[in-house]
């Protein structure tokens, strides 16, 4: 096929990411969510890529739109990606997780049922283990996130399985970078940091539960797994996308802090805990390097750097 490759998700975090990579390899259209503002001029890269507003919550609206973009290529990163929102709005992340991987699969089937879909799921889904996890261990999903992921999974392989598409499913375990809403904890505690060494906050920091451990990979070495993977993964198979080794919440503060230019005090705030936090979350990514020779290749302490540096930029200057 000679049609487009299409990001969904495309104004977000790792969907903005992915963007820019992708547009090397030839037209990209990206969907983002009507009734927001176009992406910023920061992601109009070039004639190689076009923006289209789609609700994806609309059925008539997504096949439609699939049916007059006929792309080769689906990167399907649009959804509910805050794990601590989805407490209070499970309703809402069943709807963009779930139900609108079945819309968008459903659209493909009926109008372009040779393309090959990505779909992104999570590493939340796992059952809790200090070992790294591997594509086969067992599932357990502790929050109304990873239900709502599983789910998203199920709908994928079965599309894979019993619908005949070309569908391959990523497992993305956490990962971070610049340009990622401040819901999430890295950048929060970047903007923190920024804003008291800029002597906009007093301090102390104020923060949650650091003593998790979590595979920390830069966003822009997942979206490279993402590439990758449309480019020579195997049909209905899962992929775990990951640095492949675990770092302290507390230890990814201490770096930060270590670069602030003051001293910088740090206080737990119960408003901040959640209801279920995993002790421990790290992968194995040898499925994923066999198939397509992917290995993580940013240092964490690099991220961290860049993650800083947006914030000081974002923040205004007294």
């Amino acid at each position: 096929m000679d049609g487009p490759v299409l990001v969904t998700g495309a104004a977000g975090f790792a969907g903005g990411h992915l963007v820019s990579l992708l547009r090397a390899d030839g037209p990209v259209v990206g969907w983002y969510r009507p009734g927001v503002p176009p992406p910023p001029a920061s992601l109009a890269l070039g004639p190689d890529v076009s923006w289209v507003a789609v609700d994806l919550t609309d059925a008539a609206a997504v096949d439609a739109a699939i049916a007059d973009l006929k792309p080769s290529a689906v990167h399907h990163l649009a959804g509910a990606a805050n794990q601590g929102a989805a407490w209070a709005h499970s309703d809402v992340t069943l709807e963009l997780n779930v139900r609108v991987t079945h819309v968008l699969l459903r659209a493909v089937a009926r109008h372009v049922p040779t393309a090959r879909v990505l779909v992104t799921t999570s590493a939340a889904i796992y059952a809790a283990s200090d070992a790294p996890l591997r594509e086969d261990d067992p599932i357990a999903p502790a929050t109304p996130y990873a239900v709502s992921k599983l789910a998203q999974e199920m709908v994928a392989l079965d599309a894979a399985r019993d619908g005949g598409l070309d569908v391959i499913v990523a497992r993305p375990f956490n990962h971070i970078g610049t340009g990622q809403d401040l819901g999430f904890f890295a950048p929060a505690f970047a903007r923190q940091v920024a804003r008291i060494e800029a002597g906009l906050e007093p301090g102390p920091m104020r923060v949650g539960n650091l003593t998790p451990r979590r595979d920390l990979c830069d966003v822009r070495d997942t979206v490279r797994a993402y590439r990758l993977l449309v480019q020579g993964g195997a049909r209905g198979q899962v992929y775990n996308v990951c640095r492949g080794e675990a770092i302290a919440i507390s230890a990814l503060l201490d770096m930060l802090r270590a670069q602030a230019a003051v001293p910088i005090d740090v206080e737990v705030d119960p408003a901040r805990l959640r209801p279920v936090d995993l002790p421990v979350l790290v992968g194995d990514h040898g499925r994923l390097t066999a198939t397509t020779g992917w290995t993580p290749q940013i240092p964490l302490a690099d991220t961290i750097t860049a993650l800083l540096e947006e914030q000081r930029a974002l923040i205004p200057r007294p």
